[in-house]
């Protein structure tokens, strides 16, 4: 029987890579050389496919193994993966076009191709649960970080689009414009109040500075988005933490004991709260483009919060490591 669940494993993983790798070619088509509208179609059904095989290999490995599986580095991996295409779904729910499946999909084959072939064969397999892991705040602890890490990450990805195309664009605007008094003068008679939500990314803008209107647009999705997505995560980050610490003193009798998991952790939250404060409070200029720089910084924090603690196999986490 375990034979079974273990071909079966090994059969959906293979499908989800297989179908996601044909996702991202029909991605790259779409942008590399134009949008056909029939290819879209068929990238968000094999997104959808993508999604019930990974569910399908959880709800295997959950049956098998007798516990939910976030037990090591491979199902985490492989859960994060999953997390992913909830968030790729995210849009759909407010009828809005979705504009994160460039994000979405390249992470979720990463993750799932580093699980797949960037660990070592006896993770593959399901194992009892360590002691400190028997618990019923298993699931609701680990799957609240997991989801967070995948909420975070992207809109922190949306971040960084917004910077590069942003000052992409003033380097390219200045650089036209050599007469510092001409480029004034423009700018005072050229500015409009910028129409959409209040602390977008330029309060004021000007119609040079944004010549492609199509592109003006792309960056305020991409502000509108990453604010979004990242209030998302930060609010599965909070639950998770808090989740934790209850978990953390039935476990070991202290609700925070400065574990480097913990720690990165604290740290990483408090970035994302500068982030939102700074993206929210209207005394702050170019709202949009000072919070992505916080949202940049969370990125990296993310995964040495992740994956570099499971690294370093050192704390409490360390049953989570190589």
């Amino acid at each position: 029987m375990l034979m079974i669940f273990v071909t079966l494993e090994h059969i959906l993983t293979h499908i989800s890579f297989s179908i996601i790798s044909i996702v991202i070619m029909i991605h790259l088509m779409n942008l590399l050389v134009y949008e056909i509208e029939g290819l879209r179609h068929s990238s968000e059904k094999g997104m959808i496919a993508t999604f019930l095989s990974i569910t399908g290999f959880l709800a295997i490995r959950w049956i098998s193994s007798g516990h939910f599986p976030l037990s090591n580095l491979y199902e985490s991996l492989i859960f994060l993966s999953w997390s992913f295409f909830i968030i790729h779904r995210i849009p759909y729910f407010g009828n809005h076009k979705n504009n994160l499946s460039a994000i979405t999909a390249p992470s979720a084959i990463f993750t799932q191709g580093f699980a797949m072939s960037g660990l070592s064969t006896e993770m593959h397999q399901p194992a009892i649960l360590v002691p400190a892991l028997q618990s019923q705040w298993l699931m609701m602890h680990v799957s609240m970080m997991l989801l967070s890490y995948a909420a975070l990450l992207c809109g922190s990805l949306l971040s960084v689009a917004l910077i590069v195309i942003t000052f992409r664009k003033n380097i390219d605007f200045f650089l036209k414009n050599k007469n510092f008094f001409s480029l004034r003068e423009s700018l005072l008679f050229g500015e409009m109040e910028y129409f959409n939500e209040k602390g977008s990314v330029f309060k004021k803008t000007s119609f040079l500075s944004f010549p492609n209107f199509y592109k003006y647009q792309l960056i305020q999705r991409l502000d509108y988005w990453s604010y979004r997505v990242i209030s998302l995560g930060f609010t599965f980050l909070t639950i998770g933490i808090l989740s934790g610490a209850v978990w953390a003193n039935e476990a070991w009798g202290s609700y925070w004991n400065w574990d480097p998991k913990e720690t990165w952790a604290f740290i990483t939250w408090t970035i994302f709260a500068i982030y939102l404060h700074t993206r929210t409070n209207p005394k702050f200029q170019d709202q949009g483009t000072n919070s992505a720089f916080m949202a940049s910084i969370g990125f990296i924090l993310i995964w040495i919060c992740y994956f570099g603690i499971n690294l370093l196999g050192i704390g409490f986490h360390s049953y989570g490591s190589f």
